[in-house]
């Protein structure tokens, strides 16, 4: 275990400027607000603050984040707050670490209430969707301060050297969080000496067999590596120094994970793989770099198309070297990485480089602009995703993936998953330009919108002002940020029409009630209106009437509610014997839901009186009910229709989508988490790639109706969802 001496002097090796005091004050807080605590391998709870900082030591961070290393976990743990942190420590280390206590995405049980414990299914969602809730809080808080996630990978990092100490299940859960997020994270901050040591803890937990084959493979075949090493090493050493070119050589050994994942992306065996170590070339100078390469090259026959020159174009995570595979001393080959001490530093620690430099005073605003990418794609997906499933996948497909790297006509490189096309490319730089894409030049010739981009494409888009995005754009681009810009596009265009649409019905039904619509609809009414309904704005208000959401006549009557009561008579169901209902003044009828606009409880309703089928039910906003109104007013009765227990209703909606694979699945685990039936399902795909479908399901309430309609609606490939005239309305249950 490491000591708080130890770190300390780490600390000072790096930094002798660094704030030591306030590291030995954090230490001190943890160690006596963790007094007594076991972690669950047994061992005092202060060694995990202790390694986590001495993680963060060894990626040379400033000594802010190292305090808030030692202290990330007093507020989780115990009775101590943030306000106190920032008492004691000041805002800045205070800010780290409320950020890192709020990322909490596989360091905790979920809460599942003990009702749903014997569901699986209920609680594997609800675990779900807690992990894509908490993985939006990790990209917000990165979006403020990259060293949260820093000081979040060390933490994650002392977790996994520790991971057998949880039960097995646990032990899988956490170590598929941390090859699917963590790692890949690491590796696009350009953290490599923590995305390596993630992977292969991660691959011995979730495939030990693998692994250990894997790892006895590579014990065994190691000597006879090393001494193919030292002859390498040996020979570029004498040659880089008959050229005067002072440099250090290291043998790097591939780490278990890309071996294994080498042996599956290519079909092979372990046998086949001959590139299982690299050399790396340190030296001082860029030109120094070069001169090293020409050197690698004239000793070894480089093999074709295995060169990249990362020091001309950087990755974005601000990598740079040389990389080349040549044929070695013994006809195998041999990977050889060639880069300044700078780079090297750079290469390693990634964007844990820069505080080192920041603490000492001297700031890099190249470094701020090169990461500004990362900020401003974590603020277009939190902008981009209303729903927390589909914010995870979002992320695994934009970050998690192989890069492609392009350049503006500026120079200024742009990382895009690979596959992507210039109107990914469009959003990345802003959304209006992708809106107004019509076309784009690659490497200065025009090329089609669904061309795929290969590395070090130099990339120019043509706009034009009157144009707008397409839906076939949705078949091939690649991008979340740019799917769900297009898909935004043509969702607001449905909003607009259903809020004039709901504005008409609503200034229809006003004038038939002889209001004056000018007085009821004014804006401070219909916000009290919203609000009640928990809806954002008065336009969300009509647009919800527009949408078949809400009936006209009940916005009416809350907008009326103040000023005059509804005076309405109570049908409560508890009247009901064999499907009749005892009205105040008339025989006992027979009361059945109108088919044409299949009313559920909850809707504002009135009752037609039938000749000889008794009472047909009709929602107050029916084109029916307003034509007896018009034309039969006495057989008109005004009755609120109340809901029993348990009883279920069928009402359909229409919902209009973008078409893709597994719609259908997701929707329905809506209805499912819900305990929804659906009674039928009527779906037809339409050439303009979309898809329409009409569902009619079982609902208890127009309320528990609307919910539904909500949550459907939230699923980012919906661009419209209404509630239709039903064709299976039946009698009052």
């Amino acid at each position: 275990m490491a000591t708080i001496e130890e770190i300390i002097e780490q600390v000072r090796s790096y930094n002798p400027k660094a704030d030591f005091e306030v590291i030995n004050r954090a230490y001190e807080f943890a160690e006596k607000a963790h007094e007594g605590q076991t972690r669950l391998s047994g061992d005092p709870y202060i060694t995990h603050p202790l390694e986590a900082a001495r993680i963060l030591a060894d990626l040379e961070m400033d000594s802010a984040s190292i305090a808030a290393g030692l202290l990330h976990d007093v507020v989780e743990d115990h009775d101590v707050d943030i306000e106190q942190i920032e008492r004691e420590f000041g805002d800045e280390i205070a800010r780290l670490v409320d950020g890192v206590t709020k990322l909490k995405l596989a360091d905790f049980e979920v809460s599942v209430p003990e009702a749903e414990k014997s569901d699986g299914q209920k609680k594997k969602h609800a675990e779900h969707r807690r992990s894509a809730e908490n993985l939006r809080k990790i990209f917000l808080a990165m979006a403020k301060d990259l060293r949260v996630m820093v000081i979040k990978l060390a933490d994650r990092l002392h977790n996994m050297m520790t991971l057998s100490a949880l039960p097995p299940e646990r032990q899988q859960k956490v170590a598929m969080e941390t090859v699917q997020i963590f790692a890949p994270l690491a590796h696009r901050l350009g953290i490599w000496k923590i995305k390596w040591e993630l992977e292969d803890l991660a691959f011995k937990h979730l495939q030990p067999e693998e692994y250990a084959t894997v790892a006895e493979k590579v014990a065994r075949t190691r000597g006879d590596r090393e001494t193919d090493l030292e002859e390498a090493v040996e020979i570029i050493n004498r040659r880089l120094k008959e050229e005067g070119v002072e440099a250090a050589i290291q043998a790097r050994p591939k780490h278990l994970y890309s071996i294994y994942n080498k042996m599956l992306r290519e079909g092979v065996d372990f046998g086949e793989i001959y590139d299982l170590s690299a050399l790396r070339i340190i030296v001082n100078t860029v030109a120094d770099c070069y001169h090293a390469l020409g050197v690698v090259h004239d000793q070894w026959m480089p093999i074709p198309d295995r060169f990249d020159d990362h020091i001309a174009k950087p990755k974005s995570n601000m990598y740079q070297s040389l990389h080349t595979k040549v044929i070695g001393p013994r006809g195998e080959p041999l990977e050889i990485q060639i880069r300044t001490w700078d780079m090297h530093r750079m290469a390693e620690f990634g964007i844990a480089a820069h505080w080192r430099y920041k603490e000492q005073a001297q700031t890099s605003d190249e470094f701020e602009r090169k990461m500004s990418w990362l900020r401003q794609q974590l603020f277009d997906w939190q902008a981009d995703m209303r729903d927390a499933n589909e914010f995870l996948r979002s992320v695994i497909e934009d970050l998690f993936t192989d890069q492609v790297f392009v350049f503006t006509p500026r120079g200024d490189v742009v990382d895009l998953p690979a596959g992507s096309t210039p109107v990914d490319f469009a959003y990345r730089i802003h959304s209006d330009v992708g809106n107004h894409c019509v076309g784009a030049k690659v490497n200065g010739r025009i090329v089609p919108l669904s061309h795929k981009f290969n590395n070090g494409d130099i990339v120019e888009i043509i706009s034009r002002s009157n144009s707008q995005p397409s839906l076939d754009w949705l078949s091939f681009v690649k991008t979340s940020h740019a799917r769900n810009r297009i898909k935004g596009f043509f969702r607001k265009i449905h909003f607009a029409d259903s809020v004039a649409r709901g504005r008409e019905l609503i200034e229809r039904e006003i004038e038939r009630l002889g209001s004056d619509a000018q007085n009821l609809l004014r804006p401070e009414k219909l916000a009290k209106v919203a609000q009640g309904l928990n809806l954002q704005s008065e336009e969300d208000v009509l647009a919800a009437i527009g949408f078949g959401h809400v009936a006209a006549g009940t916005v009416i009557n809350k907008l009326k509610a103040e000023e005059q009561p509804a005076d309405t008579l109570i049908v409560s169901n508890k009247q009901q014997t064999a499907g009749a209902v005892v009205l105040d003044g008339m025989d006992r009828v027979s009361i059945k839901r109108s088919r044409c606009c299949a009313p559920v409880p909850g809707d504002e309703v009135i009752g037609y009186v039938t000749r000889g089928k008794g009472m047909a039910l009709h929602r107050t906003g029916c084109p029916n009910a307003i034509a007896f109104r018009q034309n039969e007013p006495d057989r008109l009765v005004e009755v609120q229709w109340s809901q029993v227990d348990g009883d279920r209703y069928q009402a359909d909606i229409k919902i209009e989508a973008l078409d893709r694979v597994g719609l259908l699945n997701d929707i329905s685990a809506i209805f499912s988490a819900t305990n929804t039936n659906i009674y039928s399902a009527r779906i037809k795909s339409m050439p303009d790639k979309r898809a329409v479908l009409e569902l009619t399901v079982d609902v208890r309430d127009v309320k528990h109706l609307n919910e539904l309609m909500t949550s459907v609606g939230r699923l980012s490939d919906i661009l419209k969802i209404e509630r239709i005239a039903s064709h299976h309305a039946g009698k009052v249950k």
